[in-house]
């Protein structure tokens, strides 16, 4: 049996959502480069070669690559023969992702209640924890902030076929 402190695991949480905001991987920065040399417009290279300059700038200034850090997604291996002492893993994991967005300046889009209030949490929590129970003695975390672009607004409709193109 291993046993992990839940204050190393808020102190790991808040720096990977530090670090998801400020870098981009190894293989995405690969892929935009690929990107770049196989696109065939100008206008494309020169965007992809923008997208890269401010990957550059964001890791240079510890600065967002984006505006839009949104909801932070934390996805978690627990081993089966792991013991959490000193607190709960979800308050470890949303301390963390509080202290994450707080201490680095990030923008924090979450609210408490969505449908009428709308009062903003001030620190990014709750975050969205997707837990897995895995064989061993293991813990890995990873943090993906999830832009809330897409979310801001959206209305499903139902378009009657008679009502016609109007």
């Amino acid at each position: 049996m291993k046993t992990i402190q839940a204050a190393e695991i808020t102190k790991v949480v808040s720096e990977l959502c530090k670090k998801a905001c400020y870098q981009v991987t190894p293989d995405m920065r690969a892929a935009f480069e690929k990107a770049r040399e196989n696109e065939t417009s100008p206008i494309g290279k020169d965007i992809l070669g923008k997208l890269l300059q401010n990957a550059d700038l964001a890791a240079k200034e510890v600065a967002p690559i984006c505006q839009d850090t949104g909801m932070t997604v934390v996805f978690v291996e627990l081993g089966q023969d792991v013991h959490i002492e000193g607190g709960y893993l979800e308050d470890a994991i949303n301390a963390g992702v509080a202290d994450g967005y707080v201490g680095g300046y990030l923008r924090k889009s979450v609210v408490a209640e969505p449908l009428f209030e709308r009062k903003n949490t001030t620190n990014n929590t709750p975050a969205v924890i997707n837990t897995r129970i895995v064989p061993g003695d293991k813990l890995k975390i990873k943090v993906a902030p999830k832009g809330f672009g897409s979310e801001n607004k959206s209305v499903l409709k139902m378009l009657v076929p008679a009502d016609g193109i109007e």
